[in-house]
């Protein structure tokens, strides 16, 4: 049985809405500072979103070079023993890429990108600055020999977890910030834009992973943190500066109060038979066939067709988003068992001893090269090829990606069997064998994580756009933390048959090899996955 919706329930639809603006209603309105309509011969465009692209260069360069700075911190100056130290680092990465959600979320729904970027931003400043006072001030660090004291601790966690926050907001503000500056109707322009954002993401990791860490090693640990307020204190003061040639978009109210107020009001027509049917105007031919049990949300005149279209379009994002999880657990193991690996080989190039995270250079290098040469083969093909059969689609990418992860655990396992074989033998391997699984893990990540970023971005509903390009980072908290998960059930599954594969404190003998193995199947078993939500999407 089907019924039409009662006037009343299309009036709700289609006349004015206490709970709807001119976004929700699928138009795009944008601002300028002054709170006018925007010119498009005056604001946005490529030379304002190319603002955020300058902008981030600075901001990741000043987080990754934190993140490689806190662990000899955290241990030399703090005394924390080793392994707390790296938990620590882990745990605040995890949770900075996990508040892009809580960034998302607040950009949305009550402030400007703009501002939330520049409240963030100073929060993020303000946590670099309280650490940096800590560093230089003995009074605020422990004895020597000694754990820092309740007071000690909480300074240097509530600055850690300040930057945490400010990462947060920044990084699902600024990408979704810039793309705004782009026409929507051109969506190579679009691509193009993700593109360069993530090449401007790579310059700062090349910088953090030489200038940075090259200042850590020969001038201290205190010095980056000096380094770090003067570059973040630059990045907000151009991002400022950009604001009279930005277009501005109006916050749209709580996105996620919408989607629960769709749920509730579907649950409460659960047993109704009846089907309310749209007219064609009305209907989003891209997720109509989907989820049609939220429909019945729109008997409530509380509840409008744009509100249930919200909703069907985020929960289809959300398979796409949990099949790239894996992937980022595989990009975890470059900062903690790779590492591991990297420092008992041969690192010396002539008389120069390299250091084991520097080996990111290689593949930063490559994507950083291979994104020009990237985007002119795109627009080749964009012009020769139709779009159905377009193969530099986000969702081919982040696929592509997905299996260049599973191939990277496979290079990896077999060049941990090498490594301890070469051991076995009393020789040491080059570090520089490495470098093939830094660098597939690299390019995985660049395909991956662009593709995230454009494809949710693109997808995500117009009052939605922050905290949709905010799951893309969110998928790399999770792939850290299940990073750890999955080392202590192997180490808790592998303890019980005699030999835990990672719990020595002799990486030879231990058996990496095999836990890279796991990780191998594990991530082609999700790619598998990925394929079959990919196609139903």
């Amino acid at each position: 049985m089907v019924q039409i919706l009662n006037p009343k329930s299309y009036a709700s639809v289609e006349g004015p809405h206490p709970e709807i603006n001119e976004a929700s209603s699928g138009i795009e309105e944008y601002y300028d500072w002054k709170g006018q309509k925007a010119d498009p011969k005056k604001h946005g465009g490529m030379r304002a979103a190319s603002v955020a692209c300058v902008v981030e260069v600075l901001e990741n360069m000043v987080f990754l070079s934190n993140a490689t700075n806190f662990v000899p911190y955290f241990i030399k100056s703090m005394h924390y023993p080793i392994a707390e130290a790296a938990n620590m680092v882990t745990n605040f990465m995890g949770t900075s890429f996990l508040l892009t959600i809580f960034g998302g979320f607040i950009s949305d729904s009550f402030f400007t990108r703009f501002r939330t970027f520049v409240i963030f931003c100073i929060i993020e400043l303000l946590g670099i600055i309280l650490l940096t006072v800590q560093a230089h001030d003995t009074r605020l660090q422990p004895a020597l020999y000694e754990r820092p004291s309740h007071s000690q601790a909480a300074v240097l966690f509530s600055g850690l977890y300040a930057i945490a926050t400010g990462v947060g907001g920044i990084k699902a503000a600024l990408p979704a910030h810039g793309a705004d500056q782009i026409d929507h109707s051109n969506q190579r322009s679009v691509s193009s834009f993700f593109s360069w954002f993530f090449f401007s993401l790579c310059t700062g990791g090349l910088l953090s992973s030489t200038v940075m860490i090259w200042i850590e090693e020969n001038r201290g640990w205190n010095w980056s943190f000096i380094i770090s307020v003067v570059l973040l204190s630059l990045a907000l003061c151009i991002f400022i500066a950009g604001f009279p040639i930005f277009r501005f978009k109006r916050p749209d109210g709580s996105p996620i109060t919408r989607i629960f107020k769709v749920f509730a009001s579907a649950s409460r027509n659960r047993k109704r038979s009846s089907v309310p049917i749209l007219r064609n105007d009305e209907v989003d031919r891209s997720s109509h066939k989907k989820f049609r049990f939220l429909d019945k949300a729109l008997f409530e005149d509380t509840t409008s067709a744009v509100h249930v279209k919200e909703t069907k379009t985020f929960l289809g994002l959300l398979p796409i988003f949990g099949s790239t999880i894996m992937m980022n657990c595989c990009l975890a193991q470059l900062q903690t068992l790779s590492v591991e690996q990297g420092s008992i080989m041969n690192r010396k190039l002539n008389n120069f001893q390299i250091p084991t995270q520097s080996l990111t250079v290689f593949p930063l290098l490559v994507m950083l090269a291979s994104i020009p040469i990237f985007e002119h083969v795109a627009s080749t093909f964009k012009n020769k090829i139709s779009e159905n059969h377009y193969i530099f689609k986000p969702l081919k990418r982040i696929g592509l990606g997905l299996a260049l992860a599973s191939a990277s655990m496979a290079v990896a396992a077999i060049v941990e069997f090498k490594r301890r074989e070469a051991a076995e033998n009393f020789h040491t391997l080059s570090v520089f064998w490495l470098g093939w699984q830094y660098l597939l893990l690299g390019v995985s990540d660049m395909l991956t994580l662009e593709g995230m970023l454009e494809f949710f971005y693109s997808e995500a509903p117009d009052s939605m756009r922050s905290i949709c390009t905010a799951l893309s980072w969110c998928s790399t908290s999770m792939g850290f933390f299940l990073s750890s998960i999955l080392v202590s059930i192997t180490n808790s599954v592998t303890g019980k048959l005699g030999h835990e594969w990672l719990g020595g404190h002799n990486m030879n003998h231990n058996r990496l090899d095999l836990f890279y193995t796991i990780l191998c199947i594990l991530n082609f078993l999700n790619l598998l996955n990925y394929i079959y939500w990919a196609k139903k999407y």
